[in-house]
């Protein structure tokens, strides 16, 4: 007598024991595979800064600080001595703009250094540590901590007067290709925040209107 067929839409059962080995089988491949997400996750967040990334002006403002952002001013060597000023500069200190036609050489400094020329090296994205004289000589010593770890493209120096408090200085735009339209940043603190300066040279830094190689901007060169 010939087989009856089998009911159509039923499912053949599996033999013993080979559904559960491959359900473990799934559950494994899984939870491998969100291994490999995470790690990548990691990576990236990694090589990109973390979420500072998007959150300088949080960092900034839980450690005390202030951040303004201004339109950034066209970039013109129109400044002719090093210690001129430009009446169009729209942040103090100056944050963009009109600036000497030679950059600070970059480091650390115990003497004042010309704004003119310090613009100038935030149009080639860097970033100044300013400080005033009233800052304590133990916040300076944290100050000087943090420039060791941030030698590429930054510059500490006092500037008288900025009083108690200490200021970060940035110039960026969206596009290395688009240098006219950026952004100026001025953040003013009180005290040092580990977190807050993080953030800001991570959102900031090496994303001027002119895009210098970060290997070219090293402490005793301009």
């Amino acid at each position: 007598m010939p087989p009856k067929p089998r009911p159509h839409g039923r499912a053949k059962p599996p033999a013993p024991g080979k559904g559960a080995g491959d359900k473990r089988l799934l559950v494994g491949l899984a939870a491998a595979g969100l291994a490999v997400l995470v790690a990548v996750g990691i990576g990236i967040a990694v090589a990109f800064g973390g979420s500072s990334n998007a959150d300088a002006a949080s960092a900034l403002q839980a450690a005390g600080c202030t951040l303004t952002t201004k339109p950034a001013l066209r970039g013109v060597h129109s400044v002719t001595t090093p210690t001129g000023t430009s009446p169009l500069w729209n942040t103090n200190p100056p944050t963009s703009g009109p600036h000497y036609e030679i950059p600070a050489i970059w480091g650390a400094y115990t003497q004042p250094l010309n704004l003119a020329q310090l613009v100038h090296n935030l149009e080639h994205g860097g970033i100044y540590i300013l400080y005033g004289p009233r800052v304590p000589d133990s916040t300076v010593a944290q100050l000087r901590s943090f420039y060791d770890d941030h030698t590429r493209g930054t510059i500490l120096a006092p500037l008288p007067s900025l009083g108690n408090r200490i200021a970060l200085g940035a110039w960026t735009t969206e596009s290395a290709s688009d240098p006219t339209n950026g952004t100026a940043h001025l953040a003013k603190c009180s005290a040092f925040g580990q977190d807050a300066f993080a953030a800001f040279f991570d959102e900031f830094q090496f994303r001027g209107p002119e895009r210098f190689p970060a290997n070219t901007l090293l402490p005793g060169r301009n």
